[in-house]
């Protein structure tokens, strides 16, 4: 069975920039999607700015009915002594609820989502605050020693097991819960996300590009220099996507199916019968119903007999492991084949109705004009 999802608002978060400072919290964004965020990609991190600049990484957002990546970026810390909190996706019981990053004095929970770069799960291992300088751990981040010079060496054991999955909780997500300092951390003063990096959230959503039914995952930017800087020279390709389950196109129960629309023969409308012949011949009535319910028997068998042959094909292909191009070649096929049934059933239904029709009577001739 293919997945759905669909949208609930639960809490809404617009006016970000607009939360008090000492009151913010990590809250969701207000929806919950029941189909899973698409798995990490991997990706480079872009050189440093520079003095003060902190690494955000990357991670899917969700918006316009699709998941799409937001490129990791380096921010400027709003305020010495300050980390970012990554933002992450958990299993809410119904569907999959985000919940925002932040900035605040102490890292605090994000998922136990493995997102790279000093940030493997639990805490921040790229760099420390120190007399208002950030000092970079250059095991872990792309710096220019010559132009930055408060930087160590800490060599990172990564004990958190090697995963690209981008959610917490529910079916196949990570099983990490926050600790009691990681707790204490969510009741701290916090900074939302800076102006800088809502733009660059919203230039993200803006590039058709970044969306996951556009890039199957991998995203073409996987991170940038700076936010906002999707078309800057140091912008860095993904060079491995993620797994990636395309959400099945939503049809609202009150918009009838198109068969244009159906990929399966099971989304197609029921087959409609037309209007009963009433040519003033009963036998020849009679006739017509009886071919017209042999055609509307015919017509669904090849229906069901079509349904069980794609979904025969769908466990054959899941048994494969194939990747999402051979899945979305696949479900391309299924929808040309329903189309073309579907255009043979109308054809068959026009034909039968054009047989049943009582040949026109020739007008008689208008008498003529005597002159």
């Amino acid at each position: 069975m293919r997945a759905h999802f669909s949208i609930g608002l639960l809490l809404i978060v617009l006016a970000i920039p607009a939360i008090s400072t000492s009151s913010y919290a990590q809250v969701s964004v207000g929806v919950s999607v029941t189909i899973a965020p698409p798995e990490l990609p991997v990706y480079d991190q872009p050189l440093c700015p520079g003095d003060g600049y902190i690494w955000t990484p990357g991670y899917w957002a969700w918006g316009d009915d699709d998941y799409y990546w937001v490129p990791g970026t380096w921010v400027l810390a709003p305020e010495a002594g300050f980390f970012w909190t990554p933002g992450y996706w958990a299993w809410g019981g119904s569907g999959f609820v985000f919940y925002d990053g932040y900035w605040g004095p102490v890292v605090g929970f994000y998922g136990g989502i493995n997102y790279g770069y000093g940030y493997f799960g639990h805490g921040y291992e790229g760099g420390r605050w120190d007399n208002g300088h950030f000092y970079y751990n250059r095991t872990v981040n792309n710096v220019n020693v010559a132009q930055i010079h408060n930087i160590y060496n800490t060599t990172v054991i990564n004990n958190t097991m090697v995963t690209r999955v981008s959610y917490n909780g529910g079916n196949g997500g990570i099983n990490a819960r926050p600790t009691p300092q990681e707790e204490a951390a969510a009741h701290e003063k916090h900074i939302p996300p800076v102006a800088a990096q809502i733009q660059h959230i919203q230039a993200a959503r803006a590039k058709p590009e970044l969306r996951a039914s556009a890039n199957l995952g991998k995203p073409p930017i996987g991170a940038t220099p700076r936010p906002g800087a999707l078309n800057d020279r140091g912008i860095v390709p993904a060079k491995e996507g993620g797994r990636y389950n395309p959400p099945a196109p939503i049809r609202p129960e009150s918009t009838p199916a198109h068969p244009g629309n159906a990929i399966h023969p099971n989304e197609l409308p029921p087959i409609s019968r037309p209007m009963p012949s009433s040519s003033g011949n009963p036998s020849v009535d009679k006739k017509y119903q009886q071919e017209q319910e042999k055609l509307n028997a015919k017509q669904e068998q090849e229906r069901q007999k079509l349904q069980q042959k794609q979904e025969q094909e769908h466990q054959q292909i899941a048994r494969q492991n194939a990747d999402e191009a051979k899945k979305q070649q696949l479900e391309q096929q299924h929808q040309q084949q329903t189309q073309q049934m579907e255009h043979r059933h109308t054809q068959q239904q026009q034909n039968l109705q054009q047989r049943q029709q009582p040949p026109h009577e020739n007008p008689p001739n208008p008498p003529q004009e005597k002159r």
